[in-house]
C-alpha cells in the first residue's frame, strides 16, 4: 500500500455543551479534565439566541483537544462503553466521526461524583492522511485533491480494522 494514502488519526476532540455559563460549566470542565488529564477550554458561543438567553461570545461549553497516544487511548475507551458499535450516519463527508456518551459513568474507568452531576459528552475524531499539511501551512495553502481526500467508506474500513469496531 501506498504509505500516503494510509489513514492515521489527527486529532480526538471530547465536548459538552452546557448551554449557560456558571456551575454547571465549570462542573463539565472539571468532568473532561477528571477524564483526560488534561487542561480543558472553553468554548463561546458564535451566534445570537435570545430565545435561550445566549448571545454571542459566551461561554457555553468545554472542550479538550488530545492528539497522539493519549487520543487513541481515550478514543478505545470510548468504543468500549458503546460496545465497540458506532451507527454508519455517524460519518460524515470527510470521513470524521463522532461517538455520543449518554451518562459518563457509561465511560471505562471514570465513577460517579455527586459534586459534578449527570453530564453526558461527545467523542469527535478526525482522520487524516500524510499530506493534509498543505491545507494548513502558513505559506502557500493549497487544496487536498479530491482522490486523496477520505470517503465515509475507507474510514468505515480503518476503523473496523484498527479498533475492531463494528458499524451498523
Amino acid at each position: 500500500m501506498n504509505p500516503m494514502r494510509k489513514i492515521r488519526i489527527e486529532k480526538v476532540t471530547l465536548n459538552i455543551g452546557v448551554g449557560q455559563p456558571g456551575e454547571r460549566l465549570d462542573n463539565a470542565k472539571k468532568l473532561l479534565e477528571t477524564i483526560t488529564g488534561k487542561q480543558a477550554t472553553l468554548t463561546e458561543a458564535k451566534v445570537r439566541n435570545p430565545t435561550f438567553k445566549i448571545r454571542k461570545g459566551l461561554p457555553i461549553g468545554v472542550k479538550v483537544t488530545l492528539r497522539g497516544k493519549d487520543a487513541i487511548e481515550i478514543l478505545k475507551r470510548a468504543f468500549k462503553s458503546v460496545k465497540n458499535k458506532i451507527p454508519k450516519k455517524s460519518f460524515d463527508t470527510a470521513g470524521n466521526f463522532a461517538i455520543g456518551i449518554k451518562e459518563y459513568i457509561d465511560f471505562p474507568g471514570v465513577k460517579y461524583n455527586p459534586e459534578i452531576g449527570m453530564f453526558g459528552f461527545d467523542v469527535v475524531v478526525t482522520l487524516e492522511r500524510p499530506g493534509y499539511r498543505v491545507k494548513k501551512r502558513k505559506r502557500a495553502p493549497a487544496k487536498v485533491g479530491k482522490s486523496h481526500k477520505i470517503k465515509p467508506e475507507e474510514a468505515m474500513e480503518f476503523v473496523k480494522e484498527t479498533f475492531g469496531v463494528e458499524v451498523v
